[in-house]
């Protein structure tokens, strides 16, 4: 099993300018990791195509050469199925070596209208994924339940086309992170090995990214059950601490009905509420940046080394 990891990882870093996608690399290369799962959903304000600074070949040549400097695999993140984006992503996918892309039908809110027509515009990029032999891996992205993302991949019908395999985002659609592992597994194409917890931050209750290990989720059972389960070959490590999110879907709607238990127990907030709220952490004030930095890479580093003893433990 390879173990690779996501940029969200170190978007702190991405997003004020001190790191690049070469960085990166480099950075996932000093882990002792197998490859890189790049994010291209581009942040609000800010210029480029999420952590590339654009789809220009010479500059997908470089990008594609880095990564094989070190053998690394190379898998895309990317959001929404309009099959013009879609065309798109593809071949800059196949320009720098990715065999997997990542996406989502909903984008920040559930919407059942892009949830029906889903199927109908993978169905149009079918013979290009074919063409370049690269997957399409449909995520449980916060807003979907994995019963709803399955039913996308069984109306397209296609060998290039399942699932990503999310170790935490059911949670914010109410439904166990356990269950939903067990749902996709059959399925998965590619993963986000991740952990959260639950906070109150004085007006409701948020779903909180932590490093690996230190969360509610039970990481050990997931792994277990996609070695058992699965034909996946990489482990992506997508540490999305500081984060938090707010519930994307009604009480009960995936199973769980209320927090208290298991995954769903209610945790302290990683950090003061009167100094920040959750909501906030993904883009902290200025006074919290380099604390947060520093915060955030730590939490990377400890949930790769949590990644890599459950590979060790039951797979290779």
């Amino acid at each position: 099993m390879k173990i690779g990891l996501e940029t969200e990882s170190f978007h702190l870093q991405f997003i004020t300018g001190r790191m690049d996608i070469f960085g990166f690399i480099r950075k996932t290369a000093e882990l002792g990791l197998d490859g890189v799962m790049i994010n291209i959903v581009p942040w609000p304000g800010l210029p480029g195509i999420g952590t590339l600074e654009s789809f220009e070949p010479e500059y997908l040549d470089k990008v594609k050469k880095e990564i094989q400097k070190y053998g690394f695999f190379a898998e895309i993140d990317t959001n929404g199925t309009d099959p013009k984006h879609l065309t798109e992503v593809i071949e800059a996918a196949h320009r720098i070596g990715a065999d997997v892309i990542r996406t989502y039908t909903c984008m920040g809110e559930y919407d059942p209208g892009r949830l029906r027509r889903a199927p109908e515009d993978i169905k149009q990029i079918v013979p290009l994924l074919k063409k370049y032999r690269i997957k399409l891996a449909v995520e449980n992205h916060e807003e979907e339940l994995t019963d709803e993302v399955i039913q996308i991949i069984k109306e397209v019908n296609s060998p290039w086309v399942g699932a990503h395999c999310d170790f935490g985002n059911a949670m914010m659609a109410w439904e166990d992170p356990v269950d939903a592992v067990r749902k996709l597994a059959p399925y998965a194409f590619t993963t986000h090995f991740k952990d959260h917890i639950i906070v109150h931050d004085g007006e409701d209750y948020r779903v909180c990214g932590v490093p690996a290990g230190t969360g509610n989720i039970d990481l050990e059972e997931s792994f277990k059950i996609l070695i058992e389960n699965s034909m996946l070959t990489r482990i992506n490590v997508e540490m999305c601490f500081p984060y938090a999110i707010h519930f994307k879907r009604e009480p009960g709607t995936g199973g769980v009905f209320a927090v208290g238990e298991g995954a769903f127990k209610v945790e302290q907030s990683p950090y003061d509420l009167n100094v920040i709220k959750p909501l906030d952490y993904y883009y902290p004030p200025a006074e919290l940046l380099e604390q947060m930095i520093e915060d955030q890479e730590k939490g990377a580093e400890q949930s790769v080394r949590y990644a890599l003893a459950l590979r060790d433990k039951y797979c290779r």
